[in-house]
């Protein structure tokens, strides 16, 4: 007894002699083999652990005995719920195969498969199902308005984008910018006795404008626009032999600082006649560009914007066929083109690099106004040009893009539909479930247990299969003997490798 052994295994050479073999069943292993732990038993036919069999959690100490309160357990779970959608009128078993398929998904997929089915619930839960359309024939007005409803919104869609595309482009409309030039002379004034002193005489030129109206009684033409809001720049020229060459121009640019005015005034001394030329530049958005004479001349455009001259000249090289045959990218130039541009072929990606030199500042609007000194009475004239303005329909479009209440009405109904249709389909599997209780109520709740039993076993990660294991049945197996006769003998072992190592310890 001085030889030692690890704690749990068993000696090699065993004094223990195992049972004489009972007719029908097999011999035992020799020792050391290892068994299947309790509450695995084994099929008759093999020693492996038959799978998905062991003991139920229920009453201790009663092994394949399930507590009182499994069922109520079972009943509080989800899966309870969703094995009620699964049982048909065809009986329980669709319910058996739904319940285990629909835990298996949940367990697998996580939260990505759980967030696409909820997107995919979202794009078709507004359609009743098929039954219900059979049971309910009144049901076809609402599938053709559902069916109007996709059409009516892929058209409000279509339309978003288009408008979204036109606010791309500039929307400009040409109004008439009405200008008054007006001068007032105040002649000299002698100082008096009383005390008043005297004044030189003197004019003063007032330059004024405003949009003429179109006569739509757009209610949006209310917003007046300043009328310095039209112009970058602003240059009054007066005579230089009357004013001297430091004192004869008066100007006014735009910057960033601008405050915007109604109007421009210039005050100066004198009695004699006054020329002055007034220089007008207006302010072009987006910017536009003077074309080079002869390029002018070749393309029919004065003064236009990039996108417009470039889409001219364009145009001019499909008319005249001059794109390369061979290499697309290329243009063989012409003689006009040729004088234009210096060169005789060219590449489509150089075009905007080479017209930035033929490319100037649009010309000013030039008013020459004679101003009378002699004059007692204001003296007013007036000129009409033309202005780029934004179109009103801009605006209206913005305002219908930009509106949310529309969307948020929209959005309250759906709530209420999918809330409806939900609660059809609620409705339509309760009627189900009793219909297939009505039917044939006993083989109804058999399946329906077993259902359950399986949706259980998956949410709780129980072993075996309780339901079988709580009847008496179970346990007069064949294979029943033989497990108990290996329990046991495994529990001999088991205890005389725990005496010979204590035996051997104290010898030692």
């Amino acid at each position: 007894m001085s030889q030692r052994f690890a704690p749990g295994q068993a000696p090699v050479q065993s004094r223990y002699q195992p049972p004489p073999p009972v007719p029908g069943m097999r011999p035992y292993p020799p020792p050391g083999a290892t068994f299947p732990p309790r509450g695995f038993p084994l099929h008759p036919n093999t020693t492996q652990p038959v799978p998905g069999t062991t003991t139920a959690p229920g009453v201790p100490g009663v092994p394949g005995v399930p507590g009182p309160s499994l069922l109520q357990r079972a009943a509080q779970q989800p899966a309870f719920q969703s094995s009620l959608r699964g049982t048909g009128p065809g009986g329980g078993g669709g319910g058996t195969g739904g319940g285990s398929k629909r835990s298996n998904e949940s367990r697998s997929g996580g939260k990505v498969e759980f967030v696409a089915a909820k997107k995919k619930k979202k794009l078709a839960d507004k359609i009743l199902p098929q039954k219900v359309r059979d049971l309910v024939p009144e049901s076809q007005a609402y599938m053709d308005l559902l069916t109007f409803e996709r059409k009516l919104d892929a058209t409000i869609m279509r339309k978003r984008l288009d408008i979204q595309e036109a606010l791309k482009r500039p929307m400009k409309q040409k109004r008439k910018l009405r200008i008054f030039i007006s001068n007032t002379f105040y002649p000299s004034k002698e100082p008096s006795n009383d005390g008043e002193e005297g004044a030189v005489a003197s004019w003063e030129l007032r330059v004024e404008g405003r949009l003429l109206e179109d006569g739509k009684g757009d209610p949006n033409t209310k917003i007046k626009r300043k009328f310095s809001s039209f112009f970058k720049s602003l240059v009054i020229e007066l005579d230089k032999e009357l004013y001297g060459p430091d004192n004869h121009l008066v100007e006014w640019h735009r910057t960033h600082t601008t405050q915007e005015t109604d109007g421009f005034q210039v005050k100066r001394p004198g009695d004699r006649n006054v020329r002055c030329t007034i220089l007008l530049l207006l302010d072009y958005q987006p910017l536009q560009f003077k074309l080079d004479p002869r390029l002018a001349r070749l393309l029919g455009v004065h003064t236009q914007t990039r996108p417009v001259i470039i889409s001219a000249l364009w145009q001019y090289i499909k008319t005249h066929k001059l794109q390369d045959a061979h290499e697309r990218e290329y243009i063989n130039c012409d003689k006009y083109l040729e004088q234009i541009f210096s060169c005789q072929r060219m590449k489509f990606a150089e075009i905007p690099q080479r017209l930035n030199p033929l490319l100037h500042p649009p010309d000013p609007i030039v008013i020459n106004h004679f101003i009378e000194s002699g004059a007692e009475n204001k003296q007013t004239a007036c000129y009409d040009i033309d202005v780029e303005v934004d179109d009103t329909l801009k605006n209206q479009m913005n305002s219908f893009l930009m509106s949310t209440a529309s969307q948020q009405e929209i959005q309250g109904l759906d709530t209420k539909i999918h809330e409806t249709v939900d609660t059809i389909n609620q409705m339509k599997t309760n009627r189900e479930f009793f219909l297939s209780f009505a039917k044939d109520p006993q083989m109804f709740i058999h399946r329906w247990i077993i259902s359950q039993t399986r949706d259980l076993k998956l949410m709780t990660d129980v072993v075996g299969n309780p339901e079988e294991e709580r009847r008496a049945e179970f346990y007069y197996q064949p294979w029943t003997h033989e497990a108990v006769s290996r329990y046991f003998f495994t529990k001999v072992n088991q205890k005389r490798a725990e005496l010979e190592q204590a035996l051997g310890i104290r010898n030692g």
